[in-house]
């Protein structure tokens, strides 16, 4: 995947979980869409919570688009229960507007719910990005996540989670089903309600030909994208023994994998850095994280060797 910022095209900001008043947010879609765009961002997906209590919402984003702003359409998918007895949360971000939504009337699991893999694998063949959503904020177990084989990514840093209870992170669930052979990419978001500084704190830059949704799910499964905070990777070089990264001013750059394989260089206002591959010998799989002097982070998606 490392591969993507040499292909055609160019990177494109936006959000792939985000809420309004169509379910628990506090902003009417228009007005969510408004903020993206002025905001900066390319594009969003608001993925609305897929439950009855709300009418089983797909918000009908397309009156929003402008000739540099787009949306894709989608929602927070809901079906049957974790270990921990309570419902599961998955992002589908490219659903038809016609999807037929599971039987979830409200935010607690029912008898003879369908499957959460099961909703998963009919997104997925219904054409959507599906995306494990914020395992730390679950409490989602690796036996839980495991079930999602429909799953093409995890989200790893949840910015409404960081704010709101300090529960952002996904990289265990990630980083372990990696060793466990799953070519999963990773992703970062707002799942923003707007009802508390929850916005504008993780994205992914996708690499497409145009910023059109269809262009944009591509590029997405394809895994050409990388997730942000506010750093910019500009560059990921990999040869037998050696990693090699440019990106925007860093102060760290880190490369992780298998166990308890990283290895990290610091310094300051680095932008550019190659790391020796020597504790990776191991290691099917790599990450790279580079850091700013603010502590914001920037996340290549994994790359296989």
């Amino acid at each position: 995947m490392h591969d993507i910022f040499t292909a055609p095209g160019r990177f494109y900001r936006g959000n792939l979980h985000t809420h309004s008043n169509l379910s628990d947010g506090c902003l009417d879609p228009a007005e969510v869409c408004r903020r993206y765009a002025d905001e900066g961002y390319d594009f969003i997906a608001l993925t609305d919570h897929l439950i009855g209590e709300y009418g089983y919402p797909i918000a009908d984003t397309v009156p929003y688009r402008t000739e540099s702003f787009t949306t894709i359409l989608g929602a927070e998918l809901h079906s049957g229960a974790m270990q921990n007895g309570e419902l599961w949360h998955m992002v589908g971000v490219g659903l038809p507007a016609d999807f037929t939504p599971p039987h979830a009337p409200g935010f607690h699991p029912v008898e003879g719910q369908e499957s959460a893999a099961d909703l998963a694998s009919r997104a997925r063949e219904a054409g959507a990005f599906v995306a494990i959503a914020h395992p730390q904020w679950s409490g989602l177990t690796l036996d839980d996540a495991r079930l999602i084989e429909a799953a093409h990514a995890v989200e790893v840093y949840n910015h409404g989670c960081a704010v709101g209870c300090d529960r952002p992170d996904g990289f265990h669930t990630l980083d372990l089903l990696l060793s466990e052979g799953r070519r999963l990419t990773l992703i970062a978001t707002d799942d923003a309600h707007f009802t508390e500084p929850d916005h504008f704190g993780g994205w992914v830059m996708v690499k497409a030909t145009e910023n059109t949704p269809d262009a944009l799910l591509e590029a997405l499964k394809a895994g050409h994208f990388y997730s942000s905070q506010g750093p910019e990777l500009r560059g990921i070089t990999l040869s037998a023994n050696t990693i090699e990264v440019t990106c925007t001013a860093a102060a760290a750059i880190i490369v992780q994998g298998h166990g308890s394989a990283a290895k990290a260089l610091h310094g300051m206002s680095m932008t550019r850095g190659r790391i020796e591959l020597d504790r990776f010998a191991n290691s099917p799989w790599l990450r790279v994280t580079v850091v700013d002097r603010a502590g914001n982070r920037a996340w290549s998606n994994p790359i296989w060797r």
